[in-house]
C-alpha cells in the first residue's frame, strides 16, 4: 500500500469538500479548486477526512494512489492557507514592476520583458527586486515562478539573474591572465 496514499487528508473547519463522480471540488476561504481524480483511484469523505483508495495493485495504481492523495492535500492546503513563492532579482539595473495584469521585467536585454499574470495569481513587488507570487493552486504558483526565473536564470560568473529566495548559485572562477 502506498505510504502517502494511506494517510487521510484532514479537512480544516472552513473548508468544504464535495465529490461527484470522478471529480473532487474543494471550497475554502481563499478560493475554489477542482480536480478529476487520476485513474485507478477513488475518494470518500468521512467526517473531517478525505480517504483516497485505489482499485488495483498494479504499479500504475500504486503510483496514482500517492499522487491523488498529494493533489487533494495540496488543494485543501491551498484553499485554506494558500501557497507562496519568492523570487529575487540581482544585477545592476535589473528590476521588476507590476502594471495592471502584466509584470514588466528589465533584465539587461535591449527590450523590457512583459509577463502576463494568469488568473488566480497575485504578484507583489518590493524594492523593485523582490517578487512574491501568491495563489491557491500550488502547481500554478510554481509554474509562474519558474517561467519568470527562466527569462534570466542566475549565471555562475557574476551571479546576475532571477533566483528563488535562498537559492544557492555555484559560482565559477573567471579566466586568469598568465
Amino acid at each position: 500500500m502506498s505510504r502517502i496514499g494511506r494517510n487521510p487528508v484532514v479537512i480544516p473547519a472552513k473548508v468544504q469538500v464535495t465529490l461527484s463522480g470522478g471529480r473532487i471540488a474543494v471550497d475554502g476561504p481563499k478560493g475554489k479548486l477542482q480536480l478529476t481524480l487520476p485513474r485507478h483511484t477513488t475518494a470518500v469523505v468521512e467526517g473531517t477526512q478525505v480517504k483516497i483508495s485505489r482499485t488495483g495493485e498494479t504499479a500504475e495504481a500504486r503510483a496514482m494512489h500517492g499522487l491523488a492523495r498529494a493533489l487533494v492535500n495540496n488543494m485543501v492546503k491551498g484553499v485554506s492557507d494558500g501557497f507562496q513563492k519568492k523570487l529575487e532579482i540581482q544585477g545592476v539595473g535589473f528590476k521588476a514592476a507590476v502594471q495592471g495584469p502584466i509584470i514588466n521585467l528589465s533584465l539587461g536585454y535591449s527590450h523590457p520583458v512583459h509577463y502576463p499574470i494568469p488568473a488566480g495569481i497575485k504578484v507583489t513587488v518590493e524594492e523593485n527586486t523582490k517578487l512574491t507570487i501568491d495563489g491557491v493552486d500550488k502547481e500554478l504558483v510554481g509554474r509562474v515562478a519558474s517561467e519568470i526565473r527562466a527569462y534570466y536564470p542566475p549565471e555562475p560568473y557574476k551571479g546576475k539573474g532571477v533566483r528563488y529566495v535562498g537559492e544557492h548559485v555555484v559560482r565559477k572562477e573567471g579566466k586568469t591572465v598568465q
